[in-house]
């Protein structure tokens, strides 16, 4: 990050929330108790920055660096702000944290006894980014997810109270296939930054070469290996769904939100006809509305 001054909005903490309006799925919806949202808003906003920080995404100027007690030549340091950022979720479970963003987690932390463990796992999701940008096998690509994905599941869960073993199980499925999904969407933006999450054999299977994923508009190798990877990330949505008739009332709504948003990401991917290379494929309002009730009514 080599700007100088800050955004306009001078505030690292709002710019790092107001990008729950861009994802697939409702973060923390209106219909959720106060208590409720505030808490996800929470995880996301902690979620998000660990993103923001491994993709070189932050705000211009070096604000959360300063924060984090990173030197301004620094700042554009992706592992030095990870080992920073860290440093400061320690804070979080022992004194008091220096970025907003984890100060506003404290509270959520302490309410529900969450552990260090999760917060964890989306580091060294991040931490890894930076070693590896392609994966030769899915069971690599899906061990990669449960670092980069699961984890946000599961602290829902801890957050509802509504924790069982079998219930995690369903949420990391729901959580990969959300995860799987966001990867077919951003094909080129990931390629962009030296990265590939398109297994390597599923590639050589198809008979697809990197060189076909930087074209403007895919051939039909790419769009068969999109289509496949999509009816993978289709069947763990199937496999996690029981997790909505798991729970009641509106947390059920809300577990509904995420499938149905998985589900019509894929629907807007496959409306695409798999070319994904264009720009990722966004479903609408209605189409998302419409999966939220089959989902709830156990179909699909």
């Amino acid at each position: 990050m080599t700007a100088t001054e800050l955004p306009s909005t001078g505030d690292p903490e709002r710019g790092t929330l107001d990008k729950a309006a861009d994802e697939n799925f409702p973060v923390a919806p209106f219909f959720l108790p106060r208590a409720w949202r505030d808490d996800l808003m929470a995880v996301y906003g902690f979620a998000r920055l660990v993103d923001d920080i491994g993709d070189g995404d932050l705000a211009p100027g070096g604000a959360d660096a300063r924060l984090l007690g990173v030197p301004a030549e620094e700042a554009d340091d992706r592992p030095r702000l990870l080992d920073a950022f860290e440093t400061d979720l320690h804070r979080v479970f022992e004194s008091t944290p220096h970025h907003p963003i984890l100060r506003r987690l404290q509270p959520t932390v302490r309410r529900h006894s969450l552990t260090p463990g999760p917060f964890l796992a989306l580091i060294a999701a991040n931490r890894q980014d930076q070693l590896i940008g392609r994966y030769d096998t899915y069971g690599d690509l899906l061990a990669y997810c449960e670092l980069s994905a699961n984890p946000v599941g599961r602290l829902v869960l801890a957050i509802t109270g509504t924790s069982t073993p079998e219930r995690i199980r369903l949420s990391d499925s729901v959580c990969t296939a959300l995860q799987l999904v966001e990867h077919l969407q951003d094909v080129a933006e990931d390629l962009g930054r030296d990265r590939i999450y398109l297994p390597a054999e599923d590639m050589r299977r198809f008979q697809v070469q990197e060189e076909d994923l930087a074209t403007r508009t895919a051939g039909a190798p790419v769009r068969a290996l999109v289509a496949y990877e999509a009816q993978r990330a289709r069947d763990l949505l199937n496999e996690g769904a029981p997790l909505v008739g798991s729970v009641h009332g509106r947390l059920r709504l809300l577990l509904a939100g995420f499938v149905a948003g998985g589900r019509a990401a894929i629907d807007a991917i496959a409306a695409a006809e798999y070319d994904v290379l264009p720009g990722p494929p966004k479903p609408g309002k209605m189409q998302l509305l419409r999966e939220v009730g089959v989902t709830l009514r156990g179909e699909g």
